[in-house]
């Protein structure tokens, strides 16, 4: 009788042992990645834009009384100013590495030229950019997904940035003429 008390217990211990390492995690212990906009699930679009060959920017209008095309209007101005950063970046990064790499000696004079080069070159009409999707929460927030064509940018841009260099023309030859002296400077020491 002993005997089989004691292979009972240990079959229950066994069997408990077994069961509590086999657990599932709460779901509030587990990390949830996916998309949510005003608590519910959303499109991907909304936390992170893409289109294909595209700059990609959202933009959003909490509902309003003034009604469905004013609020898709202030989500599509939303969005191009998305767009907008993210070309003025892209164009800034671009300009860094090509005049950070033609730079001889004291680069402070760089840090003008690219400033200003930016400033004119990021002024490009996103007046070919366009909505390719929109969702709306259940609490009436709308958003939008507008892209604007890397091909039309990168033209906009490369156009703007020779206009630039020749607008820019005294103080890019001042600062290539430095460049030059200090080269020359060094080289005579």
């Amino acid at each position: 009788m002993i005997k089989t008390i004691s292979k009972i217990a240990i079959a229950g211990l066994l069997i408990a042992s077994f069961t509590g390492c086999d657990k599932d995690p709460s779901p509030e212990e587990e990390a949830d990645f996916r998309c949510k906009q005003e608590g519910e699930l959303a499109p991907k679009w909304t936390c992170v834009p893409f289109a294909d060959d595209a700059y990609a920017g959202v933009g959003s209008a909490e509902k309003s009384g003034a009604g469905m095309n004013h609020m898709r209007r202030v989500a599509i101005a939303n969005a191009r100013v998305d767009l907008a950063e993210q070309i003025k970046v892209n164009v800034k990064a671009k300009l860094t590495n090509y005049v950070g790499t033609t730079g001889a000696g004291n680069t402070e004079t760089v840090d003008k030229a690219i400033e200003t080069i930016t400033k004119q070159v990021a002024r490009i009409d996103l007046a070919g950019s366009k909505q390719i999707d929109s969702w709306q929460t259940k609490a009436g927030t709308l958003f939008v997904l507008v892209s604007y064509s890397e091909n039309t940018a990168n033209s906009a841009i490369k156009k703007n940035l020779k206009t630039s260099f020749n607008n820019d023309q005294a103080q890019w030859q001042q600062f290539k003429a430095k460049n030059a002296l200090e080269s020359l400077e060094k080289e005579f020491e």
